[in-house]
């Protein structure tokens, strides 16, 4: 809502030196959301006078039209005599007013004025436009042109009102009053503890039988409709140049004299307005929901199908708009230049349903002014007020008769009463306010309030915000200054902190982070396609989702079953804008179906939820494990003088499952796997000890050809994706820091041969296991494959490490140590030691 200054000071009389900087903090202090404060006319330095066009030569021999103009400017050049001008405008005649910016003038953007030789004549100013002057469009397409009765000299700065402050408020949804002067007039008034004149107190006749008929058939959608018609419209009438210049500082550009006033009044009040053109009327106005298939051509030129829940306009003929949110081009207000020109108008004063207009507007794509004001609450009882005021401007501007008919249809309604203690206020803001600051605040904002102890509290119309005890708290909070509120620090019971599961999740994201991961948060909604692209199989687990019966998008209906298709976007979006090398990771929930899930049971929100209730809501979801993955492409290590660098490669993908066991303190056995959707030959099994048994905890390695091509990421894409409450299930107590020996390391190096579908892992658990206690570390360097140990054949080169907690061990003790373990990877895996 873009509120003028000087139009908010017809409302409240606000102190003279008050600029819109000061209004901005105290509209802040009462909750308003002022944005900007606009300075209109900044730079602007005159003299800058109405001028009247004498002669107008045309000149021959250019790209463009130019015309050679003398305009009278009176006395404000100095001399009396007509000035000389250029100007490539065609809207204007000999004979009409205009506005004429002189030498040694500035416009806005420091745009300096002076004589200068152009087009082979001297042009002593310019005659202006509507943008030259930061006035915005006035719709003329050229430069302004002014109503005859305004004097030749006349001061044009004032005239057309150009220096103003604007103050540009977002309003939230539950301030919907303050789309409107009167309603940020009101918080103002409050603001400044001065009193208000409310626009909407006007005299308004009562409504009798000789007004223009209407037919509510909907009284839930449309609770209020109020008619009025004036007749005798002068058709060459035309808006004010003061009307016209607080639509545009509004920022609504002028139509029509009896557009624009509707536009003024639904400004000046809150009240959306419409006005018909009586003579294309066919009979009563009807208000009903709108018929299948039936059609309106609105006035944006749009044809519209309408929907049965929409709420219409209606003639005999038909829809004529659509309610709250734009009139239909069959009865539109003709324009000035028209050869048929309105001279008989029908005002629509009504109240929708906010709900309704809301779910019309989206349903249409078709957001207008006042949809924009309807969805947020109207005042139902200004409705009457906008009439009136509307009427009387037609009479006033355009030199109408308003006739004496007066219709209103109106639904039964009772006030809106809130029961609430007094003192309930500083029970929420831990604040003594007390019962008398209690009600004043409250009759400040327009409620009436009775009572002592407890307050009946009768909301205003044009609150429909205002429902509960809290919210009228928050409005004593407010007014009385959130500053003031006292800033006190909760202290929590001793002995509670983070779980060990959330330790363990923290310390994960830690310890992924440290090695050069970068963290990436992803919707946690998936689709069929990306399943697909995946090349998971029919019968994969996680094609069965969780599928949402109202998706942000179609494309992803359902709930992650993985963590890969997010993490695989966001790199793909990341090289695609130039960031290649990338090592990215994400914790967070993956939602697998049961088959066992519950119908969910509608909790109760009067009581609380009985511990069965919860058991039986709990039931109804599906399982949650939460999931740790990172995704690879382009360098693991960069290149430099310190060497070539290397690409990142499946071997990274498992070494950051190994840094997530080390934080948990569990050792990890990787064996050769197959796992879509990683490369069948570069797939590795992670497998962990729960309860003295081999668990799979998750897969990495790199991903599949099919499947880079068919997601378009980089070549040699590798990709982790492990289960972090498998992980908790194999932590076996608390996590023990390693013990440093003071006695040195013995190292032992040891290359066995074994057959090539032998696993790695195999051997290594043989070695451990046969080693003993002695053994410290064990460290696979080297794997060999050639003709020297034979086909079907490879070498496993292990550094063994070993080393006693209470002495230097002698070379017959790590040779025995290691002799051990040989000898039991030989017996358990067919190991030849390689040489031997």
């Amino acid at each position: 809502m873009r509120v003028p200054l000087s139009w908010l000071r017809e409302y409240v009389d606000l102190p003279a030196t008050e600029t819109g900087r000061d209004v901005q903090a105290k509209l802040v202090a009462v909750g308003l959301e002022v944005e900007t404060v606009e300075q209109t006319g900044a730079g602007l330095k005159g003299p800058l006078v109405v001028g009247k066009v004498l002669t107008i030569e045309e000149l021959e021999g250019f790209k463009k039209p130019i015309r050679f103009c003398t305009v009278d400017v009176g006395a404000a050049n100095g001399t009396g005599e007509p000035q000389e001008i250029v100007c490539g405008a065609r809207n204007f005649a000999v004979g009409d007013k205009v506005v004429v910016v002189l030498p040694g003038a500035v416009l806005p953007g420091d745009f300096a004025i002076a004589s200068r030789k152009t087009y082979g004549k001297t042009s002593h100013g310019m005659i202006c436009s509507g943008d030259e002057l930061g006035m915005g469009d006035d719709g003329s397409g050229g430069i302004i042109v002014l109503p005859p009765e305004h004097e030749v000299g006349t001061d044009a700065i004032e005239l057309l009102q150009l220096v103003d402050e604007v103050l540009d408020i977002a309003v939230t949804p539950d301030r919907g009053y303050c789309l409107s002067m009167r309603g940020v007039a009101r918080e103002t008034a409050i603001a400044y503890g001065l009193p208000l004149r409310d626009p909407a107190l006007l005299d308004v006749p009562a409504p009798n039988a000789y007004g223009y008929p209407v037919q509510v058939a909907d009284p839930i959608g449309c609770s209020r409709f109020t008619a009025r018609t004036v007749v005798g419209l002068q058709p060459e009438a035309r808006s004010p140049i003061w009307l016209q210049r607080r639509l545009q500082k509004a920022g609504m550009r002028p139509i029509s004299l009896a557009v624009d006033v509707t536009n003024y009044v639904m400004l000046e009040l809150g009240q959306p307005l419409h006005a018909y053109d009586r003579t294309r009327i066919d009979g009563p106005i009807g208000v009903r929901r709108a018929e299948r298939g039936e059609k309106l051509t609105t006035l944006d030129g749009a044809v519209r199908v309408l929907d049965p829940a929409d709420l219409v306009i209606t003639d005999n003929r038909g829809p004529i708009g659509l309610a709250g949110v734009m009139g239909g081009a069959n009865t539109e207000i003709a324009d000035a230049e028209e050869d048929t020109r309105t001279t008989e108008v029908v005002i629509e004063a009504a109240h929708f349903d906010a709900i309704s207009i809301a779910r019309t507007a989206r349903r249409h794509k078709l957001a207008s002014e006042a949809s924009k004001r309807f969805e947020r609450g109207v005042d139902p009882q200004a409705a009457a007020a906008a009439a009136q005021r509307t009427v009387d401007l037609l009479v006033l501007l355009a030199g109408g008769t308003a006739e004496a008919g007066v219709t209103e249809v109106t639904a039964p309604s009772g006030p809106r009463t809130i029961t609430m203690a007094a003192d309930h206020p500083d029970k929420v803001a831990g604040v003594a306010y007390g019962r008398e600051t209690v009600v004043r605040r409250l009759q400040e904002v327009g409620c009436d309030v009775y009572g002592q102890d407890e307050l009946l509290v009768t909301a205003p119309s044009w609150r429909p915000d205002l429902n509960e005890p809290n919210d009228l708290a928050e409005e004593v909070i407010r007014l009385e200054g959130y500053e003031n509120l006292p800033s006190t620090l909760p202290t929590p019971p001793s002995g509670r902190g983070l779980t060990d599961r959330q330790r363990l999740h923290r310390r994960v994201g830690r310890a992924l982070a440290g090695a050069g991961y970068v963290e990436a948060l992803n919707y946690p909604f998936t689709g069929e396609a990306v399943l697909d692209q995946l090349g998971l199989a029919a019968d994969d687990a996680r094609r069965r989702t969780v599928k949402l019966v109202n998706p942000l998008s179609d494309e992803e209906p359902s709930l992650r079953t993985t963590l890969l298709p997010g993490l695989l976007g966001a790199l793909r979006r990341n090289d695609g804008r130039g960031s290649h090398d990338l090592a990215l990771f994400e914790t967070g929930l993956v939602f697998r179906p049961t088959g066992r899930e519950t119908k969910p049971v509608r909790l109760p929100v009067d009581r609380r939820p009985s511990d069965e209730e919860i058991a039986a809501l709990d039931a109804a979801l599906p399982r949650q494990p939460r999931h740790a993955a990172v995704v690879l492409a382009g360098a693991r290590e960069q290149a430099g003088w310190w060497g070539k660098g290397r690409p990142a490669d499946w071997a990274d993908s498992v070494e950051a499952a190994r840094t997530i066991a080390r934080e948990a303190g569990v050792d990890l056995t990787v064996r050769a796997g197959q796992h879509a959707p990683w490369h069948p030959g570069r797939c590795a099994a992670l497998y962990v000890s729960v309860n003295g048994e081999e668990t799979l905890f998750g897969h990495a390695g790199e991903l599949h050809p099919r499947v880079i091509k068919e997601l378009h990421l980089p070549e040699r894409t590798c990709a982790m994706e492990v289960e972090l409450d498998v992980l908790e299930q194999a932590v076996d107590g608390a996590l023990q820091a390693p013990r440093i020996s003071t006695f040195p390391v013995a190292t032992q190096d040891v290359a066995l041969v074994v057959a090539q579908d032998v696993p790695a892992a195999d051997v290594e658990q043989a070695l451990r296991e046969g080693a003993g206690e002695l053994l410290e570390s064990l460290r696979l360097f080297d794997v060999f494959t050639g003709e020297q140990i034979g086909g079907g054949h490879k070498s496993l080169a292990y550094a063994l490490r070993f080393r006693a907690a209470d002495r230097t061990l002698t070379v017959d003790e790590a040779t025995a140590a290691r002799d051990a373990a040989v000898a039991l990877a030989a017996e358990r895996t067919g190991a030849v030691l390689r040489g031997a």
